[in-house]
């Protein structure tokens, strides 16, 4: 049997025991890191890898439109934005343009701070997200 390294372990605990609210978080942290990965990637001329961080955005924006409640009004607004952000990833994916990826990068930075206040305040008045 093989056992797992200690960092491993310790990130697979926190996924399993994480609430809905800090998995969304965790999700965007996740996308701002492979996004920075991608960039750093191209910077390199490094195709192939680039590549692949940004399927793992992609990933994880697919992954964030899973997740969205649709009985709240602007669970609709917010999968149309994750439509847009998917687009705008693979059209950076197809370009190697970083621009464009600064450009998602900004969106999920914004939808990360924003979901962080939320969390907070929901915390605040005693509610669950």
């Amino acid at each position: 049997m093989a056992y797992q390294q200690p960092a491993q372990a310790y990130q697979n605990n926190s996924v399993n025991t994480a609430s809905p609210a800090d998995l969304t978080l965790m999700l965007y942290n996740g996308a701002l890191k492979f996004i920075k990965l991608t960039k750093m990637e191209i910077a390199e001329k490094r195709y192939n890898t680039a590549h692949e961080y940004n399927i793992r955005v992609q990933d994880i924006i697919r992954e964030l439109m899973l997740t969205l409640d649709h009985q709240y009004p602007v669970a609709e607004q917010m999968n149309r934005l994750y439509e847009y952000l998917h687009k705008r990833l693979i059209e950076a994916n197809v370009k190697k343009d970083t621009t464009i990826l600064d450009e998602v990068e900004d969106f999920i930075a914004q939808f990360r701070d924003a979901w962080k206040q939320a969390v907070v305040l929901a915390k605040k008045q005693g509610h669950a997200l």
